[in-house]
């Protein structure tokens, strides 16, 4: 039988940390700001979970105003846009899941073999759209697919002999333009961190392989997409998590708060924006962020179950 040591470890002396706490010091005030971000955006607000169970009243405040029990929970589920909003806001980001992360691994993939300064202009070209704000994202949008003078109808559908159409009166189309101005404005993003972890892997496989009479192709198919399958499970699980939230910009700015096209851009988010301005009622909105807070956590406590019982070695816990 082997025995484990029991020696203590010898301390580290005084100098020793000092020079630790010196060389660590930077990288604490270098992530100050962001943790202090971090606890004003997210914890601070916590408190005004409250106001989900809350009938609240501002001249009682937030904790003298009457309990209202799950009251508000109702305002998700008995309306009769209940299940479009939520049918919307799961199927759109489950398409995005899925539509951003292989264009992702696939452009990164392509930017891994290319050299020299063109990568770098290529880089920065397909992060660009990931800066723009959803503003300017729908002018963008709408410069292509305004009935009157958009590009589509005055060039493409004109030089084809066809009838312009209203795109912002027709709901059977947004679906795929969601889906597209979503994958043009997110891919740089993902494809950056994806592209950070092919350059991390080690050249020699690929060497070895390619001396072996391996293919590119079969290089990427037997060493890349193998060893990039932690980054996806992770990204992955982080993407369910948010799976009841919904880019607010994408969904309410790009389609011009169309009324005709509610069916199939209506989630939420935007459900309760536009409740907030018609009713004022702030207790509802908490609800809603409470449901949907819930659900997500629920949602990624579960796929990591489902990850760590197939590969326990690419679960987040």
């Amino acid at each position: 039988m082997i025995r484990k040591s029991t020696a203590a470890k010898p301390k580290m002396s005084k100098a020793k940390k000092k020079a630790l706490l010196k060389r660590t010091i930077p990288i604490y005030i270098m992530a100050l700001p962001g943790l202090i971000y971090l606890f004003i955006n997210n914890y601070m607000p916590m408190p005004g979970i409250i106001l989900a169970f809350k009938n609240y009243k501002a001249k009682d405040g937030i904790y003298g105003s009457p309990w209202a029990g799950f009251v508000n929970f109702k305002y998700l589920f008995q309306t009769q846009d209940a299940f479009i909003i939520t049918r919307n806001t799961i199927c759109y980001n489950l398409a995005f899941i899925v539509v951003n992360t292989m264009a992702a691994i696939a452009v990164a993939i392509l930017l891994s073999e290319l050299t020299g300064r063109l990568k770098k202009v290529y880089q920065s070209a397909i992060l660009l759209p990931y800066l723009l704000s959803a503003v300017i994202v729908s002018y963008l949008v709408f410069a292509f697919l305004s009935p009157e003078n958009g590009f589509i109808n005055n060039t493409i559908l004109k030089a084809m002999g066809k009838e312009g159409i209203s795109w912002y009166q027709e709901p059977k189309y947004w679906p795929f333009i969601l889906v597209f101005v979503n994958l043009w404005k997110g891919i740089g993003y993902n494809c950056i961190i994806y592209l950070s972890t092919i350059i991390g892997f080690d050249k020699g496989l690929y060497e070895a392989a390619s001396i072996d009479g391996a293919t590119r192709w079969q290089q990427v198919t037997k060493i890349t997409l193998p060893l990039l399958r932690p980054t996806v499970i992770m990204l992955t699980l982080m993407a369910v998590g948010h799976i009841f939230y919904s880019d607010f910009g994408l969904f309410y700015q790009v389609p011009q708060n169309a009324g005709a096209l509610y069916s199939v851009t209506n989630t939420i988010d935007t459900y309760v924006y536009r409740g907030l301005l018609e009713l004022g009622d702030i207790t509802m909105s908490a609800a809603a962020g409470v449901y949907q807070s819930f659900v997500g956590f629920v949602l990624v406590l579960a796929a990591n179950l489902i990850v760590k019982r197939a590969d326990p070695d690419s679960a987040l816990f």
